[in-house]
């Protein structure tokens, strides 16, 4: 495990380090396609233009770009190896998957007591008020390749295990 500037991780699990979107700010031009993806990634239709503008309950991006000038880079869930928000959760709505390492949240179980999003230090965890749920980044885990590093036009975002220090 590495701890860089008090943040540890990756996390290794099954033997290896768990694979986890990184950003390179200097190639990042802020465009925002990482979040449309994500978007649509996560919608009912899987069709760009319905989930924008035909579905009734508009997936939230499940990581958000932030801009400023002169840079841009995207935000999101680090899934840490000592997770705030998991702690923090009341109801145990979520959990990390011990088989990759992913945390995951149950629907089911989360109440939207916000209190997951108070915990967590990188502020990635958000609110859907219309559902009463909150959401985060699942790394698109029923895909080889997250959908916003698939469609990073740059190449800002990278899924990829870390194996040396000065990477991160």
């Amino acid at each position: 495990m590495w701890v860089v500037n008090g943040n540890r991780f990756p996390h290794y699990i099954n033997g290896g380090a768990m694979k986890l979107v990184y950003v390179n700010e200097e190639v990042c031009i802020g465009c925002g396609l990482c979040e449309v993806y994500c978007r649509l990634e996560h919608s009912f239709s899987k069709d760009l233009i319905k989930s924008f503008k035909k579905e009734p309950l508009h997936p939230a991006p499940l990581l958000r770009v932030e801009r400023r000038e002169p840079i841009s880079f995207a935000v999101t869930c680090r899934h840490c190896t000592e997770p705030h928000c998991i702690y923090a959760c009341i109801t145990g709505a979520l959990q990390r998957k011990p088989e990759s390492g992913i945390v995951t949240v149950d629907e089911g179980k989360c109440t939207g007591c916000w209190t997951c999003i108070l915990a967590c230090p990188y502020g990635v965890i958000r609110q859907e008020k219309h559902r009463g749920k909150i959401t985060k980044c699942d790394l698109c885990f029923e895909k080889e390749i997250p959908a916003c590093v698939a469609n990073c036009p740059n190449e800002a975002l990278t899924y990829a295990e870390i194996q040396d220090e000065a990477i991160i």
